[in-house]
């Protein structure tokens, strides 16, 4: 029996991990500049945690999650966002005892679970570069979080965004409005698709983002219209530091998220030409949601972005590695080694070149000549070591240019001067 990788899934091979690597690198960086530290949680975490922070009638919750117990009849489920389980770390590990004025910054790049349709940009396991900025209210918090995304998505030479913004209010705005929303849509939710029908009970919010009644939802209420003053002043404070910063947004009303921890600033990214989910990443502010999991009051904010999206924009856009100039680069060293005389001295000098930081390889298949060099131009090695029993009795080696075929002897005590 042959097996296959599971639906939705996917297997990174050699030739596709540069790049991701390029992108996982390239966010890691721009956090570090941004004053973000790495945060590294366990891939499963108690169930009870995504089901008291995403809320359980969220379609992650009742719907996406794989969840299990284990062998000690515990409930466990996947990580099926990032968020929830840095803040349990950050009060577990005492982040917040640090320093009580410190605004604590995380960033990390994670696996996500979710049992969902698999489609273009869309797997049941794919990869979150993620950003968490817990013991702030200040506005320009949101703003950060907002510009850090804006940047590494340029900085991936990612052109067409568009960054939709709202806010969704907090308990003392946002109970008034879901009313006057029901309201408002109640006389036509006969007509409403399936799903809506079932958010009008359970979650109402969420009908705003509904694709199938998307036009209906342009009547609905709108949020912003509804704020508290508190709310409405966040709102305006973050739309002018993106202002000052020269980030363009849009403000779309229908923009809520689909995590009920969600309160304030809600934002998304999107672009258009990754199939059917446009959807590059979001996030929003998250105040009420350390105290949910267990801590003190505790204002925080954060984004996810998907790297599958980000590789797939990329893709789209001939941005990828393979479509630079001069990429992939000829690097490294091949060790031709020709005969059985050789071998042990081919291995001993393998291991010399290796140790002192130089890509180096051998065929152990022990071809021709003539078969190891032109694997190893195919596989664009920068040199060739030709070793063979005359280069040894002479204690020199041949030393050949891959891309100009120009080719020297050198003596064996000066190579590893010479290569470097």
């Amino acid at each position: 029996m042959r097996y296959q990788r599971p639906i939705g899934t996917q297997d990174v091979t050699p030739e596709i991990a540069p790049e991701w690597r390029f992108v996982e690198e390239s966010f890691r960086q721009l956090a570090g500049r941004y004053g973000y530290g790495e945060l590294r949680t366990p891939v499963f975490e108690d169930t009870d945690l995504f089901l008291r922070s995403v809320g359980q009638e969220t379609d992650i919750a009742s719907k996406e999650m794989y969840t299990f117990d284990d062998r000690g009849k515990r409930s466990i489920t996947l990580r099926a966002e990032g968020t929830a389980p840095a803040v349990r770390a950050y009060l577990e590990n005492h982040l917040d005892r640090t320093d009580k004025q410190r605004l604590v910054k995380l960033f990390y790049v994670v696996p996500i679970f979710r049992y969902d349709r698999p489609q273009a940009g869309r797997y049941r396991q794919h990869h979150q570069l993620g950003i968490e900025a817990i013991g702030s209210s200040d506005p320009a918090v949101d703003a950060e979080v907002i510009s850090l995304a804006w940047n590494f998505y340029a900085q991936m030479g990612l052109t067409g965004i568009k960054l939709l913004l709202n806010s969704v209010g907090c308990p003392s705005c946002a109970p008034a409005y879901v009313e006057k929303l029901k309201q408002t849509l109640a006389p036509s939710l006969p007509e409403l698709c399936e799903s809506c029908q079932r958010r009008y009970v359970e979650n109402p919010l969420r009908m705003l983002d509904c694709k199938v009644d998307h036009d209906r939802m342009a009547a609905a209420p709108k949020l912003v219209e509804e704020l508290c003053d508190e709310c409405a002043g966040h709102l305006q404070q973050v739309l002018a530091v993106l202002g000052a910063l020269g980030i363009p947004y849009e403000i779309d009303h229908t923009i809520v998220r689909g995590l009920d921890y969600y309160t304030k600033t809600a934002f998304e990214f999107q672009i258009e030409g990754i199939g059917a989910q446009s959807a590059l990443g979001g996030g929003g502010r998250y105040d009420g949601l350390v105290e949910k999991c267990g801590g003190p009051p505790t204002p925080g904010v954060g984004l996810g972005m998907g790297l599958e999206r980000v590789l797939l924009a990329r893709q789209q856009l001939g941005q990828t590695l393979a479509g630079t100039a001069g990429f992939p680069a000829r690097a490294g060293v091949f060790l031709v080694a020709l005969g059985d005389a050789v071998w042990t001295e081919a291995l001993t000098l393998l291991q010399e070149l290796r140790l002192a930081g130089l890509k180096t390889e051998v065929d152990y298949r022990r071809r021709s000549m003539k078969a190891q060099l032109r694997f190893a131009d195919s596989e664009l090695f920068a040199q060739a070591i030709i070793l063979g029993e005359d280069e040894l009795a002479q204690g020199i080696v041949g030393l050949k240019d891959l891309a100009t075929g120009e080719q020297v002897e050198v003596p064996r005590g000066e190579l590893l001067e010479r290569l470097k």
